[in-house]
């Protein structure tokens, strides 16, 4: 039964230390802040290039305050050169300091809707150690040439001073670049930042072509979004994916691939990130021969990504179920140490073999650990971390992984209940999505939420289309029933 005081704000705060999160900033934490902020602001140096001058931009969510990475490209005789700059965290969080200590426990920023809780203070990652607009910044830069069909034919990595020059969001510029609607104001106003981001999409277009040619998996699952305001949920609707988004994720694939591989090729060990060979694969290759396709008896992505791009086009419906299924049946990415003359997994879901996560270190903890690995290398200094360390810092990072999805499914779920409290008794169109010895269970169409069908499940059975009427919401347990 609904009930009109429960508190999402705590109850996520206690669902993070449920989990085994600390919200709480160690001991030093503001000392440490405080002499960040009475620190000059970074300068060009031996070693250390001065990319000021460079269009860049960052695109993000509509409220993201926390900017890890920015863009440039440029067109040249064999390709787009793209550059990505990734907020340098390490020039400000040094290893072994109080906030370092923390984001090593913690790893992750947790992202729920009615509170975030970062990694880092805010007081860094949406201020001192984001790429925010108009301000100077350190940064690791990822440059790669892009050649027309998608390959990388040549890659650097090196540090640099950068200047955000405009932060735009995915709704915006994909609206724009889908022909939807006109330039934002900012894009507007510059002829030049226009001819910019169509650059880039062209360059992450051709990028997203040849991961597809390889083999690399394409899942567009329809994904909840609450709007949120003063702490209190109103509405929840579906995430709208845009091209916007589509740039920047091939952007940060290919900026992955190449810190792996430069890693590898000099000799140091890393942290890879990887999603192994799926080892339920005979029960994706019964799901796809349900749907009329038969695939390899051996894993293969290229096969498997077909067969969902099939049933995309064919069964749009039950296309985010079946996907759904086939992440399941995947299994989840992990953290791994990969020395240099070791083989290793690679990411079946990307078709890569050399992967790792560096372009987020405000908000993950891999990717700052990366960046010192990469700096180290740069600087032909000794290793930040040993392979024992390397090896039990993956470990943290994967088990707290699965750990805020934990968190950020509950909540959504609790989410979800609040948002619906004051429609009940509405008729909505569902699709069965379960039928188990504990219950029957059903996905909303519109809005995208889940719950239990407590009365008229005889003879239904999953991918069935039916209409429910919403009977009750539960928040604090995160149930929603609903009657045929």
């Amino acid at each position: 039964m609904f009930r009109a005081d429960f508190d999402l704000a705590a109850s996520a705060r206690a669902e993070m230390i449920r989990n085994g999160f600390d919200p709480n900033f160690a001991p030093g934490s503001d000392e440490q802040i405080g002499a960040l902020r009475k620190a000059p602001p970074p300068v060009p140096a031996a070693g250390v290039r001065d990319l000021r001058n460079l269009l860049w931009s960052s695109i993000d969510n509509d409220t993201s305050k926390d900017l890890d990475q920015i863009e440039v490209a440029e067109r040249t005789a064999g390709g787009i050169r793209v550059l990505i700059g990734i907020a340098d965290v390490d020039n400000d969080v040094s290893a072994g300091s109080p906030i370092d200590r923390h984001a090593a426990e913690e790893t992750v920023t947790v992202y729920t809707a009615v509170r975030n809780f970062p990694m880092l203070p805010e007081a860094l990652s949406t201020d001192l150690t984001s790429l925010n607009e108009s301000a100077d910044r350190a940064a690791i830069v990822i440059e790669m040439l892009v050649e027309p069909e998608g390959s990388i034919a040549s890659s650097e990595i090196y540090r640099a001073v950068v200047r955000n020059t405009a932060q735009l969001t995915y709704n915006a510029v994909g609206d724009w670049l889908e022909g939807r609607s006109g330039p934002g104001p900012k894009v507007a106003a510059s002829a030049e930042l226009q001819a910019q981001l169509k650059l880039q999409d062209e360059a992450a277009t051709a990028l997203r072509a040849q991961r597809h040619r390889l083999g690399a998996l394409n899942f567009d699952r329809v994904e909840p979004v609450a709007t949120v305001t003063d702490g209190h949920v109103s509405t929840i609707g579906a995430a709208r994916k845009t091209r916007a988004n589509d740039l920047i994720e091939d952007f940060m694939v290919a900026a992955n691939e190449v810190m792996a591989k430069t890693l590898k090729d000099v000799g140091a060990s890393s942290m890879r990130r990887i999603v192994r060979s799926p080892e339920r694969w005979p029960r994706i290759v019964e799901l796809a021969a349900q749907h009329g396709t038969q695939l390899p008896g051996s894993p293969d992505p290229a096969a498997l990504n077909a067969f969902l791009e099939k049933q995309r086009a064919g069964d749009p419906v039950h296309y985010a179920d079946l996907s759904l299924a086939v992440v399941k049946l995947m299994g989840p990415g992990e953290y791994v140490m990969t020395r240099a003359n070791e083989t290793g997994e690679g990411h079946f879901g990307l078709a890569a073999h050399d992967y790792t996560h560096s372009t987020a270190p405000n908000r993950r903890y891999a990717d700052l650990v990366t960046q010192r690995l990469i700096k180290a290398v740069l600087a032909k200094g000794l290793a930040p971390y040993s392979d024992a360390e390397l090896e039990s810092i993956a470990r943290n990072c994967t088990l707290k992984e699965d750990a805020a999805r934990k968190v950020e499914r509950v909540m959504g779920k609790r989410v979800a209940a609040v948002a619906m409290r004051d429609r009940i008794g509405e008729l909505f169109g569902a699709v069965v999505t379960g039928v188990t010895p504990k219950g029957t269970f059903v996905r909303v169409l519109n809005p995208p939420v889940e719950g239990l069908l407590a009365r008229g499940q005889s003879g239904l059975d999953v991918g069935d289309r039916i209409q429910v009427t919403l009977i009750a919401t539960d928040p604090e347990s995160g149930y929603l029933d609903f009657a045929r």
